[in-house]
């Protein structure tokens, strides 16, 4: 065991850092009696503070928020906040140790009033390993509150501020080594009503992203523990909503229904990382930047939360659906867990959103006529692999295989637009069966192949205005030979079979 080592009352922020980092390495720490400077005693508040009505604090567990204020007047609130640290799920197989607020992570969502008198009490379980406290972005005053509530385990500190700006803020604690506290879940969010309240809404959650840093990869399974150099070079393991994976999916998911709004306060703890809010399928209607409370922007796709701030989010559900939470850092989503759902019900509105309108099979070169060529050319190289072993002589492919050829190479390029009887679509994509602008000069059909064309262009009689991409850099020559043979002695077309040759001098001739 150890000799207790007895810390004075020298530099009180050093201690108390000291006082964490040589509890976690396993020494057991004594501290000397605190200067009294340190302990103020009860605030003296005046008469019209005594006279508010008294309450006590709503506080609920994320992602639930607890109901809006309907007082028009400000109260004495007293707010009760338990640190404990828990070993809890953060992903399927994995636990991890957490220090939390009120046992969840974020921790418990706070609800006052501008103007309120707050009674602040943090209780640090007896079962903590090192002390803790809470900094407050919501209070004015030295730390937001951090100076006042150093805790020991086992012990409660008590302090008094008063709400003077409305707004959504974060909470997080600032004891020594900072990172670390907030690293293992230590931040929520605390709303401060505007005196006039917030527009109605039918529903509100609570989201919180924050990024983890463990000494085991992504999902690897047992306890894992907080690893110090990955949080330094800022390199998380896992970035989760509501500190854990799934915890927003699921039988987890938010829920709403086709035509209720919804409002989103979103806080990031961080300790480092910036998110990039977004929910797929969804425009947020209005947003409160940085958790202000003014609406600085409306029909926003996606919003940054910086680490220690926040957001306030409404938006309409108009369609029924799965709606996806992400940071749009979508390696984050994706392969470290910032995801999350929300689950609309209600009728469909299929002029809004339709759905998928039409699955028809689209095969390219496997359609039939595609797999016809393959079969056919296959047949034609057999006849001549045979013709060649009575007659040598023969040692090019004949003009039919080249049309096979050139039939792949159709329905790979050409057929969406021309189809497969070259017919073309009215109005939109000029016919090739038949075409008198084609089939007047080969060499303009070999040229537009390679370099492409747009602008108005008549075909028998019919002006269409279209765009036909060039080929290039798509196709070789001998392709480009093989498509123009064969659409010049397809559908009662009839030409001669063009050469690489052809397509060489054609090319040469257009640089």
């Amino acid at each position: 065991m150890n000799t207790p080592i007895i810390l004075p009352p020298l530099n009180t922020w050093f201690r108390r850092g000291l006082a964490a980092v040589l509890v976690l390495a396993g020494w057991p720490v004594t501290f000397a009696v605190e200067l009294p400077s340190e302990v103020k005693g009860p605030v003296l508040l005046p008469r019209a503070v005594l006279d508010l009505p008294v309450e006590q604090a709503i506080l609920t567990a994320p992602p639930q928020v607890p109901p809006p204020i309907t007082r028009k007047h400000a109260a004495r609130v007293v707010i009760h906040l338990e640190v404990k640290e828990e070993i809890m799920r953060i992903a399927d197989g994995v636990e991890y140790t957490f220090w939390t607020y009120g046992g969840t992570v974020p921790g418990s969502f706070i609800r006052i009033r501008e103007g309120d008198v707050v009674e602040f009490h943090l209780n640090n379980h007896p079962s903590s390993k090192v002390p803790h406290n809470i900094d407050l972005h919501a209070v004015t005053g030295s730390g937001g509150g951090a100076s006042s509530t150093f805790t020991a385990p086992g012990h409660s500190s008590q302090f008094t501020f008063k709400a003077l700006n409305p707004g959504l803020y974060v909470y997080h604690c600032a004891t020594a080594p900072v990172p670390m506290h907030i690293g293992n879940g230590m931040y929520g969010l605390i709303l401060v009503e505007p005196a006039a309240g917030l527009p109605p809404v039918d529903r509100e959650y609570y989201v919180m992203q924050g990024d983890f840093y463990t000494t085991g990869a992504y999902g690897e399974p047992g306890l894992q523990t907080f690893d110090t150099p990955r949080s330094i070079d800022e390199r998380p393991t896992y970035v989760l909503f509501n500190g854990s994976v799934g915890a927003l999916t699921g039988d987890n998911a938010l829920t709403a229904n086709v035509g209720e709004t919804v409002r989103l306060y979103v806080g990031n703890g961080g300790p480092n990382l910036v998110s990039s809010f977004h929910v797929i399928g969804e425009i947020f209607d209005k947003v409160w930047l940085e958790g202000g409370t003014r609406i600085a922007q409306e029909n926003v796709q996606t919003t940054l939360v910086p680490a220690g701030g926040s957001v306030i989010v409404d938006f309409k559900v108009e369609v029924p659906g799965t709606f996806v939470l992400v940071d749009h850092s979508l390696s984050r989503a994706f392969n470290k867990g910032a995801l999350g759902m929300l689950k609309v019900s209600g009728p469909e509105d299929r002029v809004i959103y339709s759905g998928k309108e039409v699955d028809a099979v689209y095969l390219g070169s496997q359609a039939e006529d595609g797999a016809q060529a393959a079969r056919r050319q296959a047949e034609i190289k057999a006849a001549i692999a045979t013709e060649m072993k009575a007659n040598p002589a023969i040692a090019n492919l004949t003009m039919q295989a080249q049309m096979e050829k050139g039939r792949q190479v159709y329905m790979q390029t050409c057929f969406a637009c021309h189809l497969a009887d070259g017919k073309g679509i009215p109005n939109v994509f000029p016919p090739l069966a038949g075409s008198d602008y084609m089939l007047e000069d080969r060499d303009r059909t070999v040229r537009i192949v390679l370099k492409g064309m747009s602008g108005p262009v008549t075909v028998n009689g019919v002006t269409y205005n279209s765009v036909m991409p060039p080929l290039n850099e798509v196709l070789t020559d001998q392709q480009v030979a093989d498509v123009v043979t064969y659409i010049y002695n397809s559908w009662g077309n009839q030409g001669a079979a063009t050469t690489v040759d052809d397509v060489r001098r054609v090319k040469s001739e257009s640089r």
